[in-house]
């Protein structure tokens, strides 16, 4: 039967200072593992959404151009072939920018965020080491306030002896960490700018070709002296010959 209840050590282990200042430097890290898994997945989900954008602007041409009015007329033709051309090419830009964000910004986050696991469980052994280290202090605490009979002795002894590797253990985990933790958390400036640097330069080289898709598809299919308002005003005066048909008017 053990001769006392292990509980908490007397001795102040751990400083208060030391401790928030772990606690703070492990939280910045927490919340940034968290920023990153959001990045990662928001940056999914924007390549993907361009993708499907691109590929549904090429089946809206594509329909565009099956029309049976293409047959019927030259001028629609030629204005859907140009629309299907640009859009195809817009669809072939798009694929090379997102090929080109997947691999220097979408990758280099995944990979960050697998650097976390092992963090965490660096965390966690200290912490265990925390919890073994003052489990034998008070066992060492409780021999020492006892009698100093020959057996207690033998056993205060053996106390200090096991606790003297449990707190050098400890003491490496925390100087470790303390360490390494705002090394590990300002290293994401240098890692991240050149990711973030290559996300912009995607973004600008696809918006000019965007630019240089689009002016020469407004040459090709624009009517020279219409604005977009008297285009508005032509579409609604065809509409209202339409509703004008016996066919599509009211009850």
């Amino acid at each position: 039967m053990s001769w006392f209840k292990i509980g908490q050590p007397k001795k102040q282990i751990v400083s208060k200072t030391v401790e928030r200042d772990f606690e703070r430097e492990y939280d910045k890290l927490q919340k940034l593992e968290d920023q990153t898994k959001k990045l990662h997945k928001d940056m999914k989900k924007s390549t993907e959404a361009d993708l499907a954008m691109s590929k549904a602007a090429v089946k809206i041409s594509v329909d565009l151009l099956s029309n049976p009015l293409c047959e019927q007329d030259q001028a629609f033709l030629e204005a859907m072939s140009a629309l299907d051309t640009a859009m195809k090419r817009m669809d072939s830009f798009n694929q090379e920018k997102v090929t080109q964000i997947q691999k220097t910004v979408i990758e280099p986050l995944k990979k960050y965020s697998g650097v976390f696991p092992s963090l965490n469980m660096a965390v966690k052994r200290r912490e265990q080491a925390l919890q073994d280290y003052k489990r034998l202090q008070s066992k060492v605490e409780k021999y020492e306030e006892k009698d100093k009979t020959g057996p207690v002795m033998v056993k205060l002894h053996q106390a200090k002896e096991e606790l003297r590797p449990v707190k050098e253990d400890f003491e490496a985990k925390n100087k470790q960490l303390l360490d390494e933790m705002p090394k590990f958390y300002q290293s994401r400036i240098d890692y991240f700018q050149p990711s973030f640097e290559a996300l912009i330069r995607a973004q600008v080289v696809y918006f000019t070709e965007m630019y240089k898709i689009f002016n020469d598809l407004t040459d090709q299919i624009d009517q020279a002296g219409m604005t977009d308002d008297q285009r508005q005003k032509e579409t609604e005066a065809k509409l209202s010959e339409l509703r004008a048909l016996s066919i599509v008017a009211d009850d």
